[in-house]
């Protein structure tokens, strides 16, 4: 009878659990419970996550899902992630590089044992890269060398070509590449099999490329807390960018030139000078108290961090500025093209969260007049004055609670792909659902003008390259629809999104500083900042002059002041990344198609927390009410 039910057993059923077995055999673990769903592959501690195979077995999708299969599981087995922590760089860039080489090792000892693994292993790489675009890129600029080192080192490691999608970016990168580290990629085989030695000469490649890594086991605190030891030390597992170990945001981490030199790492917590910031800093006292303390001239200001080196190359642009008319249109058509697979899916959760905002809404109504809708409480009117006209009532127009959403979506490079694109099509569904019930909604988002610090780092290293000089990059910040501009007039800007080359580096503590007073600004009563990210702050042209945390330093500090002694309502969504770790009220979603429902959700019960207060409120003052009545 068993064999009669494994022979009607469908094949996608023995193909999930074949793969399984296959999981456990490779990395050892005879105990590992292996799941299959739509989400990112992932690992913790004695589980995994993998793809679900399609219904019809294509080859080629197999082979992606087993590419997957086998990296977690040569991962499991050959990876120790108390050796990978202990000699862990404490700069942030050099930690991704770091990673990416240790990812290259693992499925390097696979390949090189296993040709089926080897193939493999291509097929759900070279998958990867296709997806985020790679084989489009013809400026090495909007490639990260991240991707390129890891490329590199497993094609030292095994010897195989890089992927044909990554071919062209690999070749930009190579002579300076090779310029920079000489034969000292070719020297990590010796060390495959010998984690420890393999780490000491991976640091060494990091230093030859001119990055910092610090003495070892000095990573720094928050840093290793985003290490994810609760989860059984598997924290740098796959995100989208999969079998590369790189963290959450590796994406955008494009390493600097060979004009960069690391500054020192240690932070003058007592340099007065103060930071040339937007609006609400400089050297009086802000009336506004809403104005964070970082940028104040008081005792605070001496003891942040945080500063900017210069802000004369910052811009704060409309999106139409960005691109051609011609160029816009032809990217709201490739926008409006993915909406329609959408748009059944995410246009129910939109009316869902419309009919819960109109519900909440307060009716009012004018009566007397003589045209409208027949009062019903005035009928007997109608019988003993059929010649009045006052008998009609109407329904008064009124705005959803006086409300105003700002969302900011992090344009960072790591985004490129289908998150930036689930990103553009929630925000625009958004838009017009709450503009129906009256809430005003702005869309935002934030990058950088260059990968290496463009304008900034040239002055700085024409004044001789100060020491902790701050953040060290062109801020862009991009207005895609401003609050008081209707959604018809700001939709062909949201295909900018989707346009390649914007999407660059994420400074996420300024790009918050400025959402949230442009929402201070605005005369609602109610105010709600919605950040979708995907990852930490990266800048490696400020990170590699400044401490390794310097950039989350910045952000939590900003992100405690609003949630502490702000009016704005922040709310986070993560995409990929533990968000939670950073904001108070925040969520973190696994696989991009999620945000969109996700958005709504959070939304909804925002609203629904302000309608179950207004609520609470009305029952006192009518009980108050009540009890007055009675003492008169």
């Amino acid at each position: 009878m068993v064999e009669s039910s494994r022979d009607d057993e469908h094949p996608v059923e023995v193909f999930k659990r074949s793969t399984a077995a296959c999981v456990r055999a490779m990395s050892g673990e005879r105990e590992l419970e292996v799941t299959y769903g739509a989400e990112t592959p992932s690992m913790s501690g004695e589980k995994v996550r993998l793809p679900l195979p399609p219904r019809d077995l294509d080859p080629l999708e197999v082979a992606k899902v087993r590419g997957e299969a086998d990296s977690l599981s040569l991962k499991k087995r050959y990876h120790d992630q108390n050796v990978h922590a202990a000699r862990m760089p404490s700069n942030q860039a050099a930690r991704e590089i770091f990673d990416a080489v240790e990812q290259a090792r693992v499925e390097a000892i696979g390949a090189n044992r296993m040709a089926g693994v080897a193939q493999n292993l291509e097929t759900a790489l070279d998958d990867r890269y296709r997806r985020r675009g790679f084989e489009r890129i013809s400026d090495k600029d909007d490639a990260a060398l991240t991707d390129v080192i890891h490329l590199l080192a497993r094609e030292a490691l095994t010897g195989q070509s890089p992927p044909p999608s990554t071919r062209r970016v690999v070749d930009l990168w190579r002579p300076w590449v090779q310029s920079k580290l000489g034969n000292t990629l070719n020297e990590l085989e010796a060390f495959v099999a010998d984690q420890d030695a393999y780490a000491d000469h991976a640091r060494q490649l990091i230093m030859d490329l001119d990055l910092e890594v610090g003495e070892e086991g000095l990573a720094d605190d928050e840093s290793s807390d985003s290490q994810d030891d609760s989860e059984g030390g598997d924290s740098d597992e796959m995100n989208d960018s999969g079998t590369q170990g790189a963290s959450e945001d590796g994406d955008e981490s494009e390493m600097l030139p060979s004009e960069m030199e690391a500054g020192d790492e240690s932070a003058d917590g007592e340099d007065g000078e103060d930071m040339d910031m937007e609006p609400g800093g400089g050297d009086e006292e802000p009336a506004n108290p809403s104005t964070p303390p970082m940028f104040h001239n008081s005792d605070d200001a001496q003891k942040a961090i945080y500063k900017v080196f210069t802000t004369n190359n910052d811009e704060i642009i409309p999106a139409s500025e960005l691109c051609d008319p011609e160029e816009l249109t032809r990217l709201r058509a490739l926008l409006d093209q993915q909406l329609s697979h959408l748009q059944g899916l995410i246009g129910k959760l939109a009316n869902r969260l419309q009919r819960k905002l109109l519900a909440q809404q307060n009716r009012s109504w004018l009566f007397d007049l003589d045209e409208g809708i027949l009062d019903a409480g005035r009928l007997s009117r109608v019988v003993t004055a059929p010649l009045f006209p006052l008998s009609y009532k109407m329904e008064k127009d009124t705005e959803f609670r006086d409300t105003v959403v700002s969302l900011l979506i992090d344009n960072s490079g790591s985004m490129r792909g289908r998150p930036i694109t689930i990103a553009a099509m929630s925000a625009d569904i958004l838009a017009r659902t709450l503009e129906r019930c009256g809430v005003k909604v702005e869309i935002l988002g934030f990058t950088t003008k260059q990968w290496k610090g463009g304008a900034s780092r040239e002055k700085w290293i024409s004044d001789g390259k100060p020491q902790n000089p701050g953040r060290l990059n062109d801020l862009r910040h991009i207005v895609y629809k401003s609050a008081d501009s209707p959604w018809r007039h700001a939709r062909k800007a949201l295909g900018l999104m989707l346009r390649e080359g914007i999407l660059k580096e994420n400074i996420d503590g300024e790009a918050l500083m400025w959402a949230h007073q442009r929402l201070l600004a605005r005369p609602e009563e109610r105010r709600i900042l919605m950040v979708i990210s995907d990852g930490a702050p990266v800048d490696d042209s400020t990170l590699s002059v400044n401490p390794g945390n310097y950039l989350e330093k910045h952000l939590r500090e900003t992100i405690q002041f609003i949630e502490t002694r702000s009016p704005v309502e922040l709310v986070a969504i993560g995409i990929g990344h533990d968000v939670t770790r950073y904001y108070r009220r925040a969520v973190t979603i696994v696989d991009a198609e999620q945000l969109g429902g996700t958005m709504m959700n959070q939304l909804a019960d925002l609203f629904d927390e302000d309608d179950n207060g207004n609520r609470s409120g009305r029952t006192r003052r009518r009980q108050d009410n009540k009890s007055s009545l009675g003492r008169a």
